[in-house]
């Protein structure tokens, strides 16, 4: 197809949509509408207004570039609808194929009036259909590749959401702070836990933060390290941690890998480390029997 044929095509294109834009718009809604995942009227009015918007965008778009060039700046408006779209479909939960399908079904409706319009002319008729259809192709494509990108971005959010949920810094008495682990402790987590104990230890004043790790299923060389940069912080901002939850079989794989926690405070559970934080911080807890 040289230019000037694929520019009189877009340019015929953009007439059709433009001539028959309400026709067109009913008969694609109405395969919309069909293959509408949510069956409720705002779902429905949704979708009409965005078929509504994106029509006289591809017209435009097609008008103005004079080609099917979807990466022309022409386009930028029907590029940045679409995002739009597909951005919207992520937060709805939708599928891609949803996605794309809110293009993918604009075709029948149009091939039938580029019939139409060219039956006189077979070869001309052949080269719009398939011209047409690439662009569809390319369109339906771009929404699914936005999509995959802005469901990527939730996830991200969400898993950044879930570790600061799975690392709660505690205080359990006055200058005492806890740190329950429970998982994995990769690198991504272990920024997260620094951030919140160092951020609590600024909020509180805390002297002590006990990190428990009676829920780290193992510790390799990574997890200690991470343990041992956990701990340097803390005493760069003035508090000195101890690790609760050390088991037996951790107690073996530490001294296996060599770790050096001898300036460590180490306790078997949380509730040992709680009693050595309380004599470190001066406190002191005084039980009373009550006479019955």
């Amino acid at each position: 197809m040289n230019t000037e044929t694929g520019a009189g095509q877009a340019r015929q294109l953009a007439s059709i949509i433009s001539q028959h834009q309400t026709q067109l718009l009913e008969g694609w809604m109405a395969d919309l509408i069909g293959r509408l995942m949510r069956r409720d009227k705002i779902a429905e009015n949704e979708l009409r207004q965005q078929a509504a918007q994106f029509l006289p965008s591809l017209a435009s778009a097609l008008e103005s570039s004079d080609s099917f060039d979807i990466e022309a700046r022409a386009w930028d408006d029907t590029r940045q609808l679409l995002t739009e779209i597909s951005q919207s479909r992520v937060r709805q939960g939708y599928s891609p194929i949803d996605t794309a399908s809110f293009i993918f079904s604009l075709k029948e409706p149009l091939f039938g009036y580029l019939r139409a319009a060219l039956s006189g002319t077979p070869e001309l008729l052949g080269d719009a259909i398939v011209n047409t259809s690439n662009l569809f192709d390319k369109l339906g494509l771009l929404t699914i590749e936005i999509y995959q990108k802005a469901r990527e971005q939730v996830i991200l959010r969400q898993q950044q959401e879930l570790l600061e949920l799975s690392t709660p810094v505690v205080q359990l008495w006055q200058n005492v702070l806890a740190l329950p682990l429970i998982g994995t402790l990769d690198s991504a987590r272990t920024q997260v836990v620094m951030e919140s104990l160092l951020q609590k230890i600024v909020d509180t004043g805390a002297l002590i933060a006990i990190i428990d790790i009676t829920g780290v299923p193992t510790v390799d060389t990574l997890v200690a390290q991470h343990l041992l940069k956990t701990i340097a912080a803390a005493r760069l901002m003035g508090a000195d941690c101890i690790i609760s939850g050390i088991r037996p079989q951790i107690a073996q794989t530490i001294v296996h890998l060599g770790v050096n926690l001898e300036d460590v405070i180490t306790k078997a559970t949380l509730a040992d480390a709680f009693v050595v934080a309380l004599k470190r911080t001066g406190s002191t807890i005084t039980y009373s029997q009550q006479q019955h």
